[in-house]
């Protein structure tokens, strides 16, 4: 795996996760816990978000093979999904709203590890940038140690969102998920791109 395919697929991760789209969410469904309740939140929702993404990540091609699903067709609906994802980030009109939890409702699994850290868009992205070819363990491997990386750097904007907001306000907030919607239409265009011609990943 070459540097540009890594930076690809940190890039791609990175936008389909949405680090930075995650904090305003974190911060108002746990706006009424204490803060080391609020920490473990945090953590809780990281490492299921990670095994989410993980278990997609090795064991999507599996499932493509019982539905007898080519890898480059799903490369096709996933970057059209990825696209449409993408320009729900452009147009929201608010970064991070939420309904709020019910009582006794665990915001560690939903809202937080699923649908804002494991996105759809990042379970689709998984299994398309490692080619899910069932003899490229390495190259899995590789792409779920970039994962952990965005999950962890999640984990920290999480952790440090309400200075991060503080500072950076709102309006910063909407306009960073908004810049991040447009690399993301980029990647996904990319994705259809190269599926046409035949190969996977940035092509």
């Amino acid at each position: 795996m070459s540097w540009n395919e890594l930076l690809f697929d940190f890039v791609t991760l990175w936008v389909t996760v949405d680090p930075l789209g995650t904090m305003p969410l974190y911060l108002s469904v746990t706006k009424h816990m204490a803060a080391p309740e609020r920490r473990r939140a945090a953590i809780r929702a990281t490492i299921i978000a990670f095994f989410l993404l993980a278990g997609f990540l090795f064991f999507g091609e599996l499932l493509l093979q019982v539905m007898r699903i080519e890898l480059l067709s799903f490369q096709i609906a996933g970057g059209v999904v990825l696209f449409l994802f993408a320009l729900t980030m452009i147009f929201e009109k608010s970064s991070g709203a939420a309904p709020p939890p019910e009582e006794g409702h665990d915001v560690a699994v939903f809202p937080l590890a699923m649908p804002s850290i494991a996105t759809p868009g990042a379970l689709l992205s998984v299994v398309v940038l490692t080619d899910n070819n069932t003899n490229s363990l390495l190259e899995q491997t590789i792409t779920c140690g970039v994962m952990a990386v965005v999950l962890a750097a999640t984990l920290v904007l999480m952790l440090l969102a309400g200075r991060i907001v503080k500072f950076i306000g709102k309006s910063g907030a909407n306009i960073l998920s908004r810049v991040m919607g447009l690399i993301l239409s980029a990647v996904a265009v990319q994705m259809v791109y190269s599926a046409f011609h035949g190969s996977l990943g940035p092509g």
